[in-house]
């Protein structure tokens, strides 16, 4: 094997594991987040959890799958850590990306909901006020 492929193994046990470990913090602790923003409908909460994971992974590894082609020879160890840091850098950058992008459309939907539950809502039994 050479240096290119031991280095294009090395990226994906890497780049795999991050996107693992990141998608699985996010399904635990975003859980809550959901629950809340969906009016405490547990089951419609973690069915929208498994969606948001799932396009996590699709999102990610599809980036790691396109980002694997190096422009450039790797002929040392020395450029191999070079090619993996700049690599590794790259998924961790869309990662945090997709990280905040959750964080957001999590906030918005349950201000959202904060918004709908503070609105007055009007008794379709009540009578009208006779004038």
């Amino acid at each position: 094997m050479n240096d290119l492929v031991i280095t294009y193994l090395i990226y994906l046990a890497i780049s795999i594991t991050l996107t693992v470990w990141v998608a699985r913090v996010l399904f635990k602790h975003g859980g809550r987040f959901l629950v809340e923003a969906m009016g405490g409908d547990t089951g419609l909460a973690d069915s929208w959890n498994h969606l948001l994971v799932v396009g996590f992974y699709l999102i990610n590894l599809g980036y790691v799958a396109f980002n694997l082609k190096v422009q450039t020879t790797v002929g040392n160890a020395q450029q191999a850590i070079e090619v993996l840091a700049s690599q590794i850098g790259l998924v961790l950058l869309v990662l945090g990306l997709m990280h905040f992008f959750n964080l957001y459309a999590f906030n918005r939907m349950r201000r959202k909901k904060d918004t709908v539950r503070d609105f007055p809502t009007l008794n379709p039994k009540m009578k009208r006020a006779e004038s």
